[in-house]
């Protein structure tokens, strides 16, 4: 667009002042400015500032009005219980092996909140194998593939499960390279597709873009649900090409999703496919049982006749504390940030994204004064704009819930090393203590004080350890293959 046409564009949508330094911007400037500009969907952001207002007062006046109830019995279930699980898992890995199912992984966050600069998916829990989070999740996708050829009759090396990774502007560069460094890990490239989140402009209290620069708007991260308009956004390498179309091309029926700081993920779980495809759900979430009443996490619940994730602020002492038949948490489905999804479904987000109502998060964000010098604020001056992976809850037709066990598949990786909760040491502790689990569920007597880590290429989780029956391990260390375990009796 030229440059006359593009401010005169941006005059109509009432954000002009864009272009206040640009008879003081050379024409490197001006080009990095026109360009910014020229791809940013002005009426959109106002559009999404304008509903995110509505939202905002709507929620503040009809709170507690809207009736919040927990989930329907039938719309939930659980894997205590084991005879479904198999069945389940049957069938999920059936999916599998059929090329319908792929995984999808957010992982825009860095490490800085852990000490690092390098994107999350990059840190090593000190584990003794010292993997990154991102080897232990391609390694389960690589076992995944495999049990799934042997369970369903496949020859080696012929199932697929395809692996999308979003990542954040920030992280891109460093994500890539880091993957490529390792040769993928052992998956192929051409099956680890990367795309990036996207970003909005930061606005002022009264809806105005903000600039960080005389030529360059300041934006931020649209938040984990920007993951849906990401996934019809042409991936850099092909302006023709997105996930969306990706999926479509290799006939994948089912996505899951999760986010990169959980060390003890199922990625692609073939137990969470097999139970979704057999409720016919279009949208699934997996949960974890609520440590107490007071724990400080959001559950998914009804709000309504919707679904939605319910923060905890939003709910009563006495809701909070309320029990069901089975003397359980009524409100105990804590969110994890880990759903199924058909891809029909993430396909049809496109006609309702309008109705999506974007969270305000104010916050301190530098600009440029009338003079261009660059201020930093001391108290909230704008706004960020983001949407919650979990906003598309309530436009589901078909919706359902499974409670996992929180210490088999939930140990979040959030604070710094020796916080004592959500760090490092815990993760670490929670994964080594799991596969001891699996060795003694095997059959097999682990010493006190032994720590014995078992690569994801050896177990997804815990099968195919029938080898180690009867055997007592006295030595700690790491299993690469069945045949090491030999050296920690």
């Amino acid at each position: 667009m030229a440059a006359a046409r593009l401010i005169e564009h941006y005059n109509q949508a009432g954000q002009g002042h864009l272009f206040d330094f640009w008879p003081q911007l050379d024409d490197a400037d001006r080009d990095a400015l026109t360009a910014q500009l020229s791809a940013l969907d002005i009426g959109r952001v106002n559009r999404i500032y304008k509903q995110a207002l509505v939202s905002e007062r709507e929620f503040k006046t009809t709170a507690g009005q809207q009736q919040i109830e927990p989930l329907p019995e039938d719309a939930s279930d659980s894997t205590a219980h084991a005879d479904r699980v198999r069945e389940w898992r049957r069938a999920g890995l059936a999916a599998v092996a059929g090329g319908a199912v792929g995984v999808l992984l957010m992982a825009g966050g860095q490490g800085t909140r852990l000490g690092s600069s390098a994107p999350k998916g990059c840190y090593d829990i000190g584990l003794p194998s010292h993997k990154s989070l991102f080897q232990y999740q391609a390694e389960r996708i690589s076992r995944l593939q495999r049990v799934a050829e042997e369970e369903n009759g496949k020859p080696a090396g012929s199932v697929v499960v395809p692996w999308y990774i979003m990542t954040s502007g920030p992280t891109r560069s460093d994500t890539e390279a880091f993957f490529k460094k390792h040769a993928y890990f052992g998956l192929k490239a051409d099956n680890v597709v990367f795309f990036e989140q996207g970003t909005l402009p930061c606005l002022t209290m009264d809806g105005k873009v903000i600039l960080d620069s005389p030529s360059h708007v300041a934006v931020a991260p649209d938040g984990n649900g920007g993951l849906y308009a990401a996934l019809a956004a042409p991936i850099a390498s092909s302006v023709s090409r997105s996930v969306l179309s990706d999926l479509a091309e290799r006939g994948i029926k089912y996505v899951h999703t999760y986010g990169v700081d959980n060390c003890l993920v199922r990625v692609g779980d073939p137990v969470f496919i097999g139970y979704c495809v057999g409720k016919g759900a279009d949208c699934a979430a997996k949960v974890v049982p609520k440590a107490s009443p007071t724990e400080s996490v959001g559950v998914v619940a009804r709000r309504g006749d919707k679904y939605s994730v319910v923060e905890y602020s939003e709910i009563s002492q006495e809701q909070a504390e309320r029990r069901d038949a089975r003397g359980e948490l009524a409100f105990r489905a804590a969110n994890i940030v880990n759903h199924f999804y058909t891809v029909e479904f993430l396909r049809s987000v496109a006609q309702f994204e309008d109705q999506l109502a974007y969270h305000i998060a104010r916050k301190k964000i530098p600009f440029v004064d009338a003079s261009g010098q660059l201020v930093k604020p001391t108290k909230p001056n704008g706004m960020k704009l983001e949407l919650f992976v979990f906003d598309v809850f309530p436009f589901t037709k078909h919706f359902a819930v499974l409670e996992v066990a929180r210490k088999e598949e939930f140990s979040p990786l959030k604070n710094a090393p020796g916080t004592g909760t959500d760090d490092p040491e815990t993760s670490r502790r929670d994964l080594l203590a799991q596969h001891r689990r699996f060795l003694e569920a095997a059959g097999a007597r682990v010493a006190d004080g032994v720590e014995i880590e078992i690569s994801p290429l050896v177990s997804y989780a815990g099968e195919g350890l029938e080898s180690v029956k009867g055997k007592t391990f006295m030595r700690s260390g790491i299993a690469s293959s069945l045949e090491e375990f030999d050296a920690l009796m």
